[in-house]
């Protein structure tokens, strides 16, 4: 199911460099466009995880304590997903509303939808880096916060995008993140401090570290992909 594209731009980096595991000239930071918008990159290992694990998670998480598994400090509530989402199948043209903190920064409510990889990347630089295996997963959303968010005719809010990208290894995988904010806003650079972005990269360091730690039990415990759990000891 693919959902609209929509135009705004990242601020650092043609966002279809992040369909090569290379590395690139910034990992983790933060960095504006000459409007203001604001671009957090992040970098995780998870241990143990596989890109497959990853996209499973956003089929089976469903409610505060899931989600409370995934930041225990941060996440405050989950008021669930619309009925495009199917438990097991499918998140993609899904919204989900939830409620977070960023550390100190108070909880706020946040409103993702998300979009098929094809809306963000070059179809056949995607198609390209598929074939090749040089990514095992690329999660992708429009997000909005607060309240009132706004979105556009489809559902999708309009304040900024968020992209979650893996990378198998033979420890487990690479996950990079990057989130672009300050869209809806007349005033980006004003409106939307520094601190915020930090906040952010804080917060999705912590929560994917998290999700590390347990995801593969979760996932074997609940025959993910329809996946046996291989023995320790066979």
């Amino acid at each position: 199911m693919s959902a609209k594209k929509q135009n705004l731009p990242w601020a650092l980096n043609d966002i279809n460099e992040l369909l090569s595991p290379e590395p690139l000239r910034m990992e983790m930071g933060l960095d504006r466009s000459d409007d203001g918008l604001l671009t957090v990159s992040v970098r995780t290992d998870l241990h143990g995880c596989k890109g497959r694990m990853l996209a499973w998670w956003f089929t089976f998480f469903e409610t505060t304590q899931h989600i409370r598994w995934w930041h225990p400090h941060d996440h405050v509530a989950h008021h669930g997903w619309d009925s495009v989402w199917k438990k097991g199948e499918n998140y993609i043209g899904a919204t989900i509303r939830a409620v977070e903190s960023l550390g100190s920064i108070p909880p706020v409510g946040a409103t993702l939808k998300f979009n098929d990889a094809a809306d963000f990347f070059d179809a056949e630089k995607l198609a390209a880096a598929r074939a090749d295996n040089q990514f095992s997963a690329a999660i992708c959303a429009h997000i909005g916060f607060g309240d009132d968010v706004k979105t556009d005719k489809q559902g999708y809010p309009l304040d900024g995008k968020m992209l979650h990208i893996t990378y198998d290894t033979e420890f487990g995988c690479v996950l990079r993140s990057r989130f672009l904010l300050g869209a809806s806003l007349k005033e980006p650079l004003t409106e939307l401090p520094d601190e915020i972005g930090f906040g952010l990269m804080k917060h999705c360091y912590n929560e994917f570290t998290y999700l590390s730690r347990f995801l593969p039990s979760i996932y074997y415990g609940e025959h993910g992909n329809d996946e046996k759990a291989p023995l320790p000891w066979a």
